[in-house]
């Protein structure tokens, strides 16, 4: 696959805190449309690549492209075709949802009016609709980081980047946003790497990265994956591929 038809082409990546390898070799690709889940326990160096895409650390080993254009030679290209959720919350708790939206619309040059049409469309069937004159401290956990996630396709991106979205919500509020996600994906046609340690946030129509310990262990459809582990689920395969079976991390990935 070239950078060309690619979303995001990670080729040779690798990055180091000091003597620990964090990164080692990384190469996955994106594809345009999909839904591609990046699947690796806490600590898999998951937030690490998603610093080098999002160029809180400089790629100093390999390459990152983002639609052709590559974070080092062209990176204003580059990040303007981003939307980017993190780990931690980031609204402005003090202003209202339309406000902390529309604020977000103009960094990215869009004028007020075309912000509140944009928030119309993608809240379109949405039960938050009735709640933008409300102060975001007054939401819930959940409602708060479907708020970040529509703020981040705002500014009509192509690649939509979430870091453990649904981390400290509980299973309702999980499912919730993941829906939300597919849905936008579906209706705006972008790409999303998901970042997660959650196994059931994946679909059987997914895309697949699995990341352990700073590698790269498999990519593909989650039935390409399966079959090549010889496996009977996602589950077992990422079981075998990681050697995870039966530890701490795989009861918290099913909870």
């Amino acid at each position: 696959m070239s950078d060309a038809e690619a979303a995001l082409d990670v080729r040779h990546v690798s990055h180091s805190y000091g003597p620990r390898r964090a990164l080692d070799d990384v190469s996955f690709t994106v594809p345009q449309g999909s839904f591609t889940a990046l699947l690796g326990p806490n600590g898999a160096g998951k937030s690490t690549l998603y610093s080098l895409i999002t160029r809180l650390f400089n790629v100093r080993e390999g390459s990152i492209s983002v639609l052709g254009h590559d974070l080092n030679r062209d990176p204003g290209e580059a990040l303007r075709r981003l939307g980017i959720v993190f780990q931690a919350r980031t609204l402005d708790l003090d202003l209202s949802i339309r406000q902390n939206l529309v604020y977000h619309a103009a960094l990215h040059g869009i004028p007020r009016a075309e912000a509140k049409q944009r928030i119309g469309e993608i809240l379109k069937g949405s039960d938050l609709i009735d709640r933008l004159g409300d102060k975001a401290r007054n939401l819930s956990g959940g409602q708060l980081r479907r708020i970040e996630i529509v703020r981040a396709f705002m500014h009509r991106p192509r690649l939509i980047l979430l870091d453990e979205p649904t981390v400290g919500l509980d299973i309702r509020s999980r499912a919730d946003i993941v829906a939300e996600v597919r849905r936008l994906v579906k209706e705006e046609g972008v790409s999303v790497l998901w970042a997660t340690h959650l196994i059931d946030e994946i679909d059987e129509s997914d895309r697949v990265v699995v990341l352990h310990h700073g590698k790269v262990l498999a990519e593909g459809l989650v039935p390409e994956i399966v079959a090549r582990e010889s496996a009977g689920s996602i589950r077992e395969a990422f079981s075998r591929l990681t050697g995870l079976a039966g530890r701490p991390v795989e009861l918290e990935m099913a909870s």
